[in-house]
């Protein structure tokens, strides 16, 4: 019975490294034994590119096939390299249909063919189906294998069918109903088939309120269904209505997840990367983010520059102005952090937009104010100038509400735009703040202060 969870402790890792180092096969293959393929592929994960390039060579062949599924994937990219043409065929025979296309996708295309043209026409087929739909999509989500029955069926025929063929999924929940045009009309829960006596027809037992997704459906949108409906699974139909596939919530909690790191990755400005990732590689996809916001940096730069006089006449300026644009900076964050999270799970709609654009100017004003009176007074007493404190204050409170009305209205607009607001939102949010931050204090500072 498979470890799982505990599996991987520095020691294990330590211990599979030294048997690597050996070259020692056996006892290589005695340590995995017993752990889970999610566990195995975190194991390989954790090597080092030569440990995992010697872990491949020696066990490749009789690692479970499930665990190339579990890999990322980048690792998935290299360690197929390592791997020959007859062992990848096989292992794509062995996994279920989705699965499968996880592993097939990352290939270039002529390995990709070079493995299809190798597994039985049916498989080949069903395949090459799937990876005709978009990557993000149902199609691409969905599983192949299922069952389906005609109406007229009754159950005792439902239930010699599912004993007496082999080719049926390993697990399954429901029983699709479907016309002579291969169109779902219902579903039948397994549980009902089991209790339901063996002349009744299944067209007598069917649900027809079930859900049906179509193949070109985004697979966030597909998650989503899956959450506000509680699904455990769900048909997937092609531009005829004809049943596809189907897919399932452990699916679905793969894409959730995936969904919420790619977003986490896009605000930050790193994009898919990976900790698997060479430092040349890592550093020429942040590269670009990071010149975009060196250009600017260099518009903030432009303002202070304009107010250069000002600073050199009063030196406290110069020592005050970073925790205005800072505060700006972070609240601009707080509130683009749940906007971007927002529209990706739909909470936020053309229904609702206005009413959360006023609650967030509520919660800049009210910040503002309550900042406004916590600095003013540093800056009063620090250094002895109750004005440059009020100058201090309404430069607070101008910035955190225009960081909150920045952090909403730029990503809605973005959205709006159909540009995805987790990639682009965070560097304009930043300028705004720091532009505003710098003009509003460094203005009010020379009105009220210089002249």
């Amino acid at each position: 019975m498979p470890v799982i969870g505990d599996a991987i402790t520095p020691g294990f890792l330590h211990e599979i490294r030294q048997k690597l180092n050996r070259e020692d096969k056996v006892a290589l293959l005695a340590a995995l034994d017993d752990v889970h393929e999610a566990d195995i592929a975190e194991i390989i994960t954790l090597l080092s590119h030569d440990h995992r390039a010697n872990f491949m060579r020696l066990v490749g062949r009789d690692i479970p096939a499930p665990v190339f599924a579990e890999l990322d994937d980048g690792v998935r990219d290299e360690v197929v390299e390592y791997i020959d043409i007859d062992t990848l065929v096989a292992t794509v025979q062995e996994l279920d249909s989705d699965d499968a296309v996880f592993v097939l996708e990352d290939l270039d295309t002529q390995e990709q063919q070079e493995v299809l043209q190798k597994i039985s026409a049916s498989d080949r087929a069903l395949l090459e189906r799937a990876l005709e739909f978009p990557e993000d999509s149902a199609g691409r989500l969905a599983q192949a294998e299922f069952v389906a029955v005609p109406p007229f069926w009754t159950v005792g025929q439902t239930i010699d069918y599912l004993r007496d063929n082999d080719d049926l999924p390993t697990h399954f929940l429901e029983i699709f109903v479907v016309d002579p045009r291969h169109q779902p009309v219902g579903v039948v829960h397994l549980s009902e088939v089991l209790r339901t006596q063996r002349p009744v027809n299944m067209e007598n037992i069917l649900h027809d309120d079930f859900t049906v997704i179509e193949a070109d459906a985004d697979r966030e949108d597909v998650a989503r269904l899956f959450e506000r409906y509680n699904l455990v699974s769900a048909a997937v139909v092609d531009a005829e209505r004809r049943l596809l596939g189907v897919i399932t919530a452990d699916d679905v909690f793969e894409v959730i997840t995936e969904e919420a790191g790619e977003d986490i990755l896009l605000l930050g400005g790193v994009g898919d990367e990976n900790v698997t990732d060479s430092v040349v590689e890592a550093a020429r996809g942040r590269f670009s983010w990071l010149f975009l916001n060196l250009l600017t940096a260099i518009c903030a730069s432009l303002v202070i520059g304009y107010f250069d006089g000002s600073i050199e006449q009063m030196v406290a300026l110069a020592v005050l102005m970073p925790i205005v644009a800072s505060m700006g900076g972070n609240a601009g964050t707080q509130t683009l952090t749940i906007t971007v999270r927002s529209l990706a799970t739909q909470e936020i709609s053309a229904l609702n937009a206005a009413r959360v654009v006023y609650r967030e100017f509520g919660i800049g004003l009210l910040n503002g104010i309550l900042f406004a009176v916590l600095t003013g007074a540093v800056g009063t007493v620090w250094f002895g100038d109750a004005m440059l404190g009020v100058v201090l204050a309404a430069a607070m409170i101008v910035n955190l509400i225009v960081a909150a009305l920045a952090g909403i209205l730029i990503p809605l607009g973005l959205d709006r735009a159909g540009i995805d607001p987790a990639v682009a939102s965070s560097v304009f949010v930043t300028t705004v703040t720091d532009v505003v931050g710098f003009l509003a204090f460094l203005g009010f500072a020379t009105l009220f202060l210089l002249n």
